[in-house]
């Protein structure tokens, strides 16, 4: 089986993953989903950040073509099957202890505008587009659905899920689909200035602030409030807490 996932760890410490099926828009199979849940099990615990970026013009178009003829024979048992394939690999990516970053080079369709909704933090260029064009197809955008309205909100999962509506790279930064929009040629300027970011921080407690926000999110302050208290108080006696506040309150730069 050729391999479309590749992994690459740089010497910060930073995990690359990269989609590598560029004659069909790094769009998903079976290999694909395959690889990719693979690879995410193997990723280093202590890596600082992940980032997943693709080959080519395209980010990901989401399902191959031949992939789908072949599904619109299977019985409901294979398709159940199949769409539990993809959903445990959207569940690998977004339990990933360490932030997802998404470079969004070009398109991102149906599954693919998934991948960019489960990173913690996805860069666009001004030349990406983006569309869950499932309903054009007589389907659902199921499986991506709980991530993306996680990040967009109800009313705009709504209405892009209804609609199947293309939208530029300007537009998903309004809806908080990404968090930034370069131009290409500074699109890896932007992903190492929140790398960087992220390496500046202790390696613990930027695991714990972004699982800090999806245990407070949506929830009422009275609810969290005593379990806020515990998380600041447990990492501030951490030994990375002690170096952080010593280091800040010395001048020094942490060791870490």
């Amino acid at each position: 089986m050729t391999d479309v996932v590749r992994l690459e760890v740089d010497d910060r410490g930073i995990t690359w993953i990269t989609l590598a099926r560029p004659d069909v828009r790094n769009a998903f199979d079976a290999d694909l989903i395959a690889q990719l849940s693979d690879l995410l099990g193997r990723i280093d615990p202590t890596s600082r950040a992940v980032v997943l970026r693709s080959e080519g013009d395209a980010f990901c178009a989401g399902a191959d073509l031949n992939w789908m003829r072949g599904m619109a024979d299977f019985s409901l048992a294979e398709n159940v099957a199949d769409s539990r394939a993809l959903a445990q690999m959207f569940r690998g990516l977004d339990e990933l202890p360490m932030p997802l970053l998404a470079r969004v080079q070009g398109a991102a369709i149906g599954g693919g505008c998934g991948l960019v909704a489960v990173a913690d933090i996805a860069v666009a260029s001004t030349e990406a587009v983006f569309a869950f064009t499932e309903v054009r197809l007589g389907i659902l955008p199921a499986v991506v659905s709980p991530y993306v309205v996680r990040k967009i909100g109800f009313a705009h999962a709504t209405t892009l899920f209804t609609t199947g509506i293309r939208f530029d790279s300007r537009r998903a930064y309004e809806v908080g689909l990404v968090e930034a929009v370069e131009e290409p040629a500074k699109l890896d300027g932007k992903i190492d200035f929140y790398l960087d970011a992220i390496v500046a921080g202790g390696p613990h407690a930027v695991n714990a602030a972004k699982r800090l926000v999806r245990e407070v999110a949506g929830r009422p302050v009275a609810e969290v409030r005593e379990k806020t208290v515990e998380r600041i108080a447990g990492i501030r006696v951490s030994d990375e807490g002690q170096e952080g506040m010593r280091s800040f309150l010395e001048r020094r730069k942490p060791k870490w």
